[in-house]
């Protein structure tokens, strides 16, 4: 059994885990924000972790601007940067006490063959897997990926914000853990991840939270402990869609953020719910930050549909503060 790194945990420890396939996004920028405040108004650790999973769409030009990028908001992580391409032994690890549970099985289906045989979802959901291979390959086919079965139970789980959560493990049926190339997929992946570094607050946007049911059901199949959750309202723009994050980027090396990082610091504490009092408007982010890690609190996070919230803040296109109005850039 795998050990975390250090031992166990005497206070939060948060963690912002971005991928270097392109620069920071405002979306993003929310989402450290919103992470870093839940762990420092705690008296926590804030880690930080570079989410390289996707190899060949990772390039450290991205990951060196992200680095860049936080630190000129003033968000400084504690203790050494992790990478998950690092982690393929512990990830390795874990499967393989998955496949000694047997709660793992071979797939052969391709994702043609997986939208055939399925019933149609509602519009935005996944398509469900129909377990054509739970009981076996069939004669002549070879494995495409190694799937956990999700099993016939109901996840139950609190989240800071949403309040109790329960689901239907089976909903989008069992899901996949291995590529038969090799590559361990996300989901198997950042439960380790934030096992090995002992973290037990997850703070993300609300787009991830479809995932962690069953996220969950690997933390109790490992027998490891589950951490707090907490997802924040997406950013999204006045017509109820999601941001591009090609057009909203939050970055140095495109100069996107040069000499706007205490406004943006502001807009993206309005967003979560804290008002920063006039005074403070146009001081720096390390003024910013240590005001707001004692003025924080979770509850403050609002609890409106993130369309209402960003309706109400925003304009057409990427929104850059100034005192409590809102300009285009």
């Amino acid at each position: 059994m795998m050990e975390r790194n250090g031992a166990a945990p005497a206070s939060v420890i948060g963690r912002f885990a971005p991928s270097p396939t392109g620069p920071l996004h405002i979306g993003s920028l929310v989402a450290a924000v919103g992470s870093w405040l839940m762990a420092k108004c705690a008296g926590g650790q804030w880690l930080l972790r570079i989410d390289d999973l996707d190899r060949p769409r990772c390039r450290q030009e991205f990951e060196d601007d992200i680095l860049r990028t936080l630190e000129r908001f003033g968000l400084c992580w504690d203790g050494p940067i992790t990478r998950q391409s690092d982690n393929s032994a512990a990830y390795a690890a874990a499967f393989e006490r998955l496949q000694e549970l047997g709660a793992v099985y071979p797939c052969s289906c391709s994702r043609a063959e997986i939208a055939r045989s399925a019933s149609a979802p509602h519009p935005g959901e996944e398509i469900p897997y129909p377990g054509s291979c739970r009981n076996g390959l069939a004669v002549g086919r070879e494995p495409r990926a190694w799937r956990l079965r999700t099993e016939n139970v109901q996840i139950v789980f609190d989240d800071l914000r949403h309040g109790r959560i329960v689901t239907a493990l089976d909903r989008s049926g069992d899901f996949v853990v291995k590529r038969a190339e090799g590559f361990f997929a996300y989901q198997l992946a950042v439960v380790v991840d934030d096992h090995l570094t002992g973290v037990n607050q997850v703070v993300r946007g609300d787009d991830l939270l479809d995932s962690t049911p069953r996220q969950v059901w690997l933390h109790q199949l490992l027998g490891w402990p589950l951490p707090a959750y907490c997802h924040l309202p997406l950013v999204i723009g006045p017509d109820g869609a999601k941001l591009s994050k090609r057009d909203n980027t939050v970055s140095l090396a495109d100069g996107s953020v040069a000499g706007k990082e205490s406004e943006l610091l502001v807009w993206a504490f309005c967003y979560l719910g804290l008002a920063v009092p006039m005074e403070l408007i146009g001081t720096d982010c390390h003024e910013l930050l240590a005001w707001a890690a004692s003025a924080f609190r979770p509850d403050q996070i609002p609890q409106i549909p993130a369309s209402s919230l960003s309706a109400s803040v925003y304009s057409s296109k990427l929104m850059v503060p100034s005192g409590s109005h809102f300009l285009t850039r």
